[in-house]
């Protein structure tokens, strides 16, 4: 019996959808639906952050879309991606997560395309619970796609600076440079899910994005604060929960009482519109949970530059500046700020928090999102605890440390997709010979800087970076680093980097054309001789280097590197070396063991005058295992052999 053509090809074509589908199933249930920087919890137990919510990658999850990645080429949208992998959705395709726990809530992080001439475009979404139409989210591009040469424009058509050298030959195409493509939105579900719930994000038939990118979803469950005893409630001094009018002096009226009577000030649930600072010294401001009261407003144009040289306003909690005293006794908690912040202006002070805070301070429990820096703290300060926040989509760093500050641990924060540094101490020099000494980076996690390091330390004294989870840093810096940069004070006394793991670490530097480490020390503008130990840490899958040590070219004969102590680490996966040393100086290296590496462990090319003995010197104290051998060997670019992904190590 003869079978039609055509059946047959309907045939094929239900059972390749199929194929493809069951196939998408089959490895989502064989890849962890949970994850931590795209891997698998266990292989990062015991760092980073302990955040309230789970983390699920779109690629390990049910879809009808196109897997895009893993890539790790600066400019493109697997490399800016959780994990270098994300999925690209057309009209009515979809990706499909299975609660693992029950949730409430979720943050969607995805990217849409920028309109033709900048600006941003505005889409829809839909949202459905097993099966059930939740609501139609409107993303926005309006808030990423920044294009060109520092501090960057949101021009697709801008030109490269005239006079900056570049590697790209004339003429770049356009759009030259496109970077920071993600935003992430929250959302609020009508009740509580349990595990095995099945929620689904889908492109409508009809959309003005032509792709959506989903890249990672996170899950949890949050409940409303109730107002604190002795607390005075913003709305009782005429504050709009609703968002309509202007709520800052209603705020302020609130905070002058609470001193007057020594109580708190409670800002419940709602939306409050705020433009610009509000100061805060001797003083406690709660919310009922950061998804619960929002503060939010626009970046607006000033009419004349302001005494801190900003030329615009936007929401945000400071304290005095230093110059006017400083601000002590000041504690923020559970709210969020949802700034507007599109362009890097650095002149302006348009951060979630900022001034001058200090003298048991604590700022804990907040959701900053489209500010300029999270966090960005100008000392002299001493004595601040901040601690639990999630800091996302900001156009420059998401916490700095700036100028003489001391006694400041950051622990338990997540920073996500900052543009530049995602926590920074600079400890710029100062005609006050002010040093940043004695703070504490620990157990933090930081995810996708579109620009320089998930953790940078500038100079300083007796600073500790520790217990950290640091992932997926894109180009100019890796995940940790310690540069004599910037015009920073020397290093001195101790510095600390102990228990961390970086993932994905070590990228391409595209100006110098050469891969950098996953932690990376920079002698640029003086010999960086003080202590610096690297202990007890974990290099899961760099792209090039586990460790580089480096001076800039013209300066090589000039600045070294001493003093730096290294034991107790594991590199899994390596692109290139374990180890790659260009510039003077030394190290020892204790307990090194490696696996997976791509070239020579040691590369040791010191500054390049090849005398027979290395300008680098490399004090092998013993159990340097896995491939460890004579320290003389240079190449200035070898080979990338991309290593497998990491795994338990036995």
């Amino acid at each position: 019996m003869s079978r039609s053509p055509l059946r047959l090809t309907a045939v094929a074509v239900t059972t390749a959808v199929l194929g493809a589908l069951l196939t998408s199933q089959a490895s989502a249930q064989l890849l962890p639906r949970v994850t931590r920087a795209g891997l698998d919890p266990a292989l990062v137990a015991g760092r980073g952050a302990e955040v309230p919510f789970v983390e699920q990658e779109a690629e390990n999850a049910v879809f009808t879309g196109e897997k895009i990645g893993p890539g790790r080429d600066a400019y493109t949208l697997p490399a800016e991606a959780s994990g270098r992998t994300a999925v690209r959705l057309l009209p009515t395709q979809y990706v499909e997560f299975t609660l693992t726990q029950p949730a409430n809530a979720l943050t969607l992080r995805y990217s849409i395309p920028d309109a033709p001439d900048g600006g941003g475009i505005t889409a829809p979404l839909d949202l459905s619970v097993n099966g059930k139409h939740q609501r139609t989210m409107t993303l926005t591009s309006q808030y990423a796609w920044l294009y060109g040469m520092y501090p960057f424009s949101n021009d697709p058509n801008v030109d490269p600076i005239p006079g900056w050298w570049k590697p790209e030959p004339d003429p770049v195409a356009k759009p030259f440079r496109p970077n920071h493509f993600y935003d992430e939105q929250r959302v609020l579900l009508d009740h509580t899910y349990k595990a095995g719930d099945r929620v689904r994000f889908a492109v409508p038939r009809s959309t003005p994005a032509a792709w959506t990118v989903l890249d990672v979803t996170d899950f949890e469950v949050t409940h409303k604060l109730p107002q604190p005893r002795h607390s005075l409630d913003v709305r009782l001094f005429g504050a709009d929960p609703t968002g309509r009018h202007d709520a800052a002096p209603a705020i302020e009226r609130a905070i002058a009482a609470a001193k007057r009577l020594g109580w708190s000030v409670f800002i419940p649930a709602g939306t409050f519109q705020v433009n610009r600072h509000i100061v805060v010294d001797q003083v406690t401001v709660r919310g009922a949970g950061n998804w619960w009261t929002i503060i939010k407003g626009k970046v607006l144009p000033l009419s004349q530059p302001a005494p801190d040289k900003s030329v615009h306003s936007a929401p945000g909690f400071y304290g005095r500046y230093a110059a006017d005293g400083g601000s002590t006794g000041v504690h923020l908690s559970d709210f969020a700020i949802e700034s507007d912040v599109r362009e890097r202006i650095d002149t302006d002070q348009v951060n979630g928090v900022g001034g001058a805070i200090g003298g048991g301070s604590t700022i804990e429990n907040l959701y900053l999102h489209h500010t300029k820096v999270g966090i960005w703290l100008d000392g002299p300060l001493d004595g601040l605890l901040i601690r639990n926040n999630v800091i996302t989509d900001a156009v420059a760093d998401g916490i700095n440390l700036h100028l003489g500050v001391s006694n400041v641990r950051a622990t338990n924060n997540f920073v996500r997709n900052s543009g530049d540094d995602g926590l920074a101490m600079w400890s710029e020099a100062n005609p006050g010979g002010l040093v940043n000494h004695d703070n504490s980076y620990d157990h933090n996690t930081v995810q996708t800087p579109v620009l320089a390091n998930d953790i940078a330390i500038y100079g300083g004294r007796d600073n500790a970076v520790t217990d950290n989870l640091v992932a997926d840093p894109i180009r100019e810096g890796s995940t940790l680093h310690a540069g004599s940069r910037f015009n920073a004070t020397p290093f001195e006394g101790k510095l600390i980097f102990a228990r961390n793991t970086t993932v994905r670490g070590g990228p391409r530097d595209l100006n110098w054309d050469i891969g950098l480490g996953s932690i990376w020390l920079y002698a640029l503008q003086s010999t960086m001789s003080g202590r610096i130990e690297i202990t007890d840490s974990s290099f899961l899958d760099s792209t090039y280097n586990a460790m580089m040590f480096v001076v800039d070219w013209p300066v090589k004969d000039d600045y070294g590197i001493t003093n730096v102590a290294v034991r107790n680490i594991k590199a899994d996966g390596t692109g290139t070396n374990v180890v790659n040393a260009r510039v003077g100086g030394g190290a020892s290296f204790e307990n090194v063991d490696a696996r997976n590496v791509g070239a020579p462990f040691v590369n040791n090319c010191g500054t390049f005058h090849f005398t027979g003995t290395p300008e680098f010197e490399f004090r092998d104290l013993g159990g340097n295992d896995g491939g460890w051998t004579g320290a003389t060997w240079c190449e200035d670019r070898p080979t990338v052999v991309p290593p497998p992904p990491p795994s338990p190590w036995n």
